[in-house]
């Protein structure tokens, strides 16, 4: 449960789906009132991991109320490794969630394996969103309240279930009012994109030069939308749109983590060993529907109990697990072993291991802020998709449709924000940012967890962009293995030209 859905069709639906509101951009000059922090100066110092530098950025908590306290945000960089004189600036990046920590994406990842040409002309850049990581966390249960969090069953079979998943939301929001008071109402999308811009001054940057992927693309549009006279070259990859409802953009992710179910079936039910059977991809689903059914009856052991911390594999845990891998198809083998290992052995430490890395639960059974942090900033950004068990039990069907495997379980999961202690200060926008410079929006055509029509939608409302289709599976695109999608993003960071027109990779 609680799963990461982030947040979608350009034009107006009769079911109220989706927005004519366009975002508005902000003043070009810089209000009085935030002077000293556009004109701040970053102090960088020694991160303790080589190569790296930190800093730390202060934004206004409010930015209505400038004077009402500060939000210190986490910073770091490595240099370009090229000549100085062929420096181009700074590159932010940011990996989504919303949660993800774009520092430790930065070291881990970005300043390391993205294309030694790109990180020879760019400073490589990665600050944690307000709420994030190192940025003043988010914070609502302790570790032992997560655990039992994450195994809650979304999928309810009567009123008592139905009430104790209700309670297990409202737990959640009354730890988060509780450990984190106000900054709960200051985790938006709107006030991070505008933290970005303050970065990009600080950093003596004229212009914003960005990589987001995933939920970092709502990001990066929305500050297109904001500052569109500041954007430099920003690459939107797995690209969600702002447009839609909460519930819609629920449905749609749904109908993607089944379309992504679907090719891994096809898939393992070619091979003689696949645990979910030999006849077809429907069968299969069909087959992993009834495993899942039987773990909410009888959960599975899962290791040792210093392995697993005395956890067996139930229902939640185990879907989960398999929507983990659906996220990258080079775990397809991984997931197809674990499940053998379940369905076959009946040893569920393997697809418990995979729900594990989901939720970024450590061995020693800590939690990271990422979950905390996704719904602090998807429950801010929109109104939530039900406003009560009814109501999910009324869209039941509609999910259901959309994915006969995993519908039921992610239209429980919607709930979470029914419950939330900070209103929802965002509304479903279209973001179409007139007069910016050429934006590359990025899509997967079997993206599980932002559908292609996400980025066929957000291309067709950013007056500037260039669709870049990626025909494959998994979540995202550049880095991937398309020697077509990376010379693509690569010439346009590197040389500032994006395609002419929409464009094609396989």
């Amino acid at each position: 449960m609680g799963l990461l859905m982030s947040g979608c069709s350009s034009a107006s639906s009769s079911d109220g789906s989706s927005a004519d509101v366009v975002m508005a951009e902000l003043p070009s000059a810089t209000p009085k009132q935030l002077t000293s922090y556009y004109g701040q100066k970053l102090r960088w110092r020694d991160c303790g991991v080589p190569g790296f530098q930190c800093a730390t950025l202060r934004a206004p908590l409010n930015y209505d109320k400038p004077d009402a306290g500060d939000v210190k945000l986490a910073v770091s960089r490595k240099r370009a490794t090229g000549k100085p004189d062929r420096r181009l600036g700074s590159l932010l990046v940011n990996p989504g969630g919303p949660g993800g920590s774009a520092v430790g994406y930065l070291q881990a990842y970005a300043a390391l394996g993205y294309p030694e040409k790109v990180r020879a002309r760019y400073d490589m850049v990665g600050v944690d969103p307000r709420g994030v990581a190192r940025s003043e966390p988010v914070s609502c249960l302790n570790d032992r309240e997560m655990d039992a969090y994450t195994q809650t069953d979304v999928t309810p079979d009567d009123g008592r279930e139905v009430d104790l998943l209700s309670a297990t939301y409202k737990k959640l929001a009354a730890g988060c009012r509780k450990r984190s008071g106000k900054l709960l109402g200051h985790v938006s999308t709107v006030e991070t994109a505008r933290d970005m811009d303050m970065l990009r001054a600080a950093l003596g940057d004229k212009k914003l030069t960005y990589v987001g992927a995933s939920y970092g693309t709502f990001l990066g549009a929305t500050y297109a939308g904001l500052f569109p006279g500041r954007v430099g070259r920003l690459v939107l990859d797995g690209a969600m749109d702002p447009s839609l409802t909460a519930r819609r953009m629920n449905l749609d992710q749904t109908a993607g983590f089944e379309t992504a179910f679907q090719s891994f079936a096809r898939e393992c039910v070619r091979e003689r060993d696949c645990p979910l059977g030999t006849k077809s991809a429907a069968d299969a689903g069909k087959r992993l529907k009834g495993f899942f059914s039987d773990l909410d009856r009888r959960p599975l052991r899962a290791g040792d109990t210093s392995t697993s911390g005395g956890r067996k594999l139930g229902e939640a845990l185990a879907t989960t697990g398999v929507i983990a891998a659906m996220y990258d198809e080079a775990a397809w083998p991984e997931l197809r072993d674990s499940l053998t290992s379940a369905m076959k052995n009946k040893d569920g430490a393997p697809l418990l291991a995979l729900s594990d890395s989901y939720y970024e639960r450590d061995g020693d059974g800590s939690y990271t802020n990422l979950m905390f942090a996704n719904a602090a900033v998807n429950c801010l950004d929109l109104p939530p998709s039900f406003t009560s068990p009814e109501d999910v039990r009324k869209a039941l069907p509609e999910f259901e449709k959309a994915s006969p495997v995993f519908g039921e379980g992610l239209a429980w999961s919607a709930l979470n924000c029914t419950y939330w202690p900070a209103k929802a200060t965002g509304k479903p926008s279209r973001i179409e940012a007139k007069g910016a410079a050429p934006i590359i929006v990025t899509g997967t055509t079997r993206d599980p967890a932002t559908p292609y029509r996400w980025a066929q939608a957000l291309a067709a409302q950013l007056t500037s962009a260039r669709l870049l289709t990626y025909e494959g599976d998994g979540h995202t695109a550049y880095g991937r293995g398309s020697a077509c999608v990376d010379k693509t993003i690569n010439t346009y960071l590197l040389e500032g030209r994006a395609p002419q027109k929409s464009k094609r990779c396989t």
